[in-house]
Formats: structure tokens, sequence, C-alpha cells
């Protein structure tokens, strides 16, 4: 990433905003043992204490566990799974595009009838059955999650390998004796990362959403705190304790928004000319 990258990136406010909400986000998770230590399942003060309490900043639950400490440590869980399941989705999704975009033909049929197959099941009809099935934890969680979501990744990387698998360099590869594996690593592959990236990107915000709405149903790991399952275990309460869902809500919002933005921000970066005719 070079110097005229960033100051594309930084000519998107936006984009800025949600970088640094993202940093404190991580910063969050990655000091929340120093700042909350201890577990976040331990009863820190009475129950149902409201916000700005000494031994609570954002309050207590009902089993008087510190919705701060709570936040914290969920961050680390969120943030897991949302970052491992998009790693996996795209190396599934980019996996069998490039096969399709590359070969053509049969392969390519084979593959979107393939990928389809997926597409027909609504994206969180699927994740629950999956994670019903494999008994909720983080590993389960991720492969469900990676499962529903590598389809438009595939189809975007088969696209991008069609239109340059014709073009000079290519053919230039091909002229030489360089095989297909190595065409595909080391040719095509970098070309066709840009799309790829900005895309992955928005969808860490898709998978923490999932993430959330499985924990809020109940299907999140039952030993590990999250935002999701704190906003489903306050919603029996919510007139009496407002704090207990707001909170982790108000997190879960602004993490997917500001990863939103970081993706319109990467998207100007890395792709200006199509920005530009998006802005015209």
């Amino acid at each position: 990433m070079n110097a005229e990258f960033w100051r594309a990136f930084a000519r998107n406010k936006g984009a800025v905003v949600g970088l640094v909400f993202l940093v404190a986000v991580v910063a969050l998770a990655a000091l929340a043992d120093f700042a909350f230590p201890g577990s976040p399942w331990d009863m820190a003060t009475a129950p149902f204490q409201p916000p700005l309490s000494d031994d609570a900043p954002l309050g207590s639950d009902t089993l008087g566990r510190d919705i701060a400490a709570g936040i914290a440590h969920g961050a680390r869980v969120s943030l897991l799974i949302g970052l491992t399941s998009t790693l996996v989705a795209v190396l599934i999704g980019v996996l069998l595009g490039a096969v399709a975009g590359f070969y053509g033909g049969r392969v390519d049929d084979a593959v979107m009838r393939f990928t389809e197959l997926f597409q027909t099941i609504p994206n969180f009809v699927l994740a629950v059955v999956l994670v019903a099935i494999f008994t909720p934890s983080i590993t389960s969680i991720v492969l469900a999650i990676a499962i529903v979501s590598w389809p438009p990744l595939a189809r975007l990387a088969r696209a991008e390998f069609m239109s340059l698998r014709t073009r000079e360099f290519v053919q230039a590869a091909v002229t030489t004796g360089q095989s297909n594996a190595t065409i595909i690593l080391r040719q095509i592959l970098p070309n066709s990362l840009s799309p790829i990236i900005v895309s992955a990107s928005l969808m860490v915000a898709t998978a923490i959403l999932l993430e959330s709405s499985l924990s809020f149903l109940g299907l999140g790991d039952p030993n590990m705190m999250s935002w999701g399952y704190m906003v489903g275990a306050a919603r029996t309460v919510i007139r009496q304790a407002w704090w207990m869902s707001f909170f982790p809500g108000v997190a879960i919002l602004l993490t997917v928004l500001a990863l939103n933005l970081v993706g319109e921000g990467l998207n100007d970066a890395m792709n200006p000319k199509m920005a530009r005719r998006g802005r015209a």
C-alpha cells in the first residue's frame, strides 16, 4: 500500500472515521484483560445496577455481571468470528471462482451449479440449521457463516478470472510454458485482488451480524461472551433494564457501520475509476 493509496483512502472522511473506530474496537479487545481482569461471567456488583454506578460504568445485568466487561471481552469473540469466517469464505470462494473462471466450459457449469445450490437457501436459515446440527461452538459458527458467505465471492472471482484470462500477459505466460497453477496464482490472482478485498471487508460486517443473530437466538458458544448473547439475554427485561441490550446493540451497530465505511474507502482507493463513475 503506497502513499497514493492512503491519500485516496483519506479523501473519504467517513472511511477515516470508520478506521479510527475499528482501531479503537481492536484495542479494546486486546486490552480487555487489563481493563477488566477476571471473567466477564463473574458477578461484579448487585443485579440491575443502572449505568454510571461505581462498580459498573455501563450498568449490570440480571446476575450482577458488568456490562462494560462483557462488551470488552465480547469484542474479541465478534471480531474473531467475523475475521476468521470471512477468511475461510474467501479461500473457498476464490478457489472455486478461480477454477470456474479460468477453465470455463463444463468445469464452469459444474462449479456454478454447485454455487447456486447454496444460494437457493436463505443465508440465515442455512446458518441456523448448520449450527443447530453441529452443536453451537466457535468452530461450528465460523464454519456455518463461511459456508453461507462464499458464493458471492466465487461469482466475483469467476468474473474477474474470465475477464483477465484473455489478456496479453496471460497469453504470454501460456506461450512461455507456465503451468495453469502458476498462471492462476502468480499472473491472474494478484490482478483480481482489489474487488475481492473490498468485498471481503464488507463481508466481515455481515459475519458479525450473523454471529450476533445466532447468539441472540441462543445458538452462540455457551462458553464465550459475545455482543449477540448479551442482547439476547436482555430481551426479557428490556423494559426494566434498557441498558443491558442498548450498549451491546450500539457496539454491534457502530462496528458494522465502521466496517462498511472502511469498505467504501477501500473501494475508492483500490478502484478509483469506478468510485468516480459511481459519484458522477
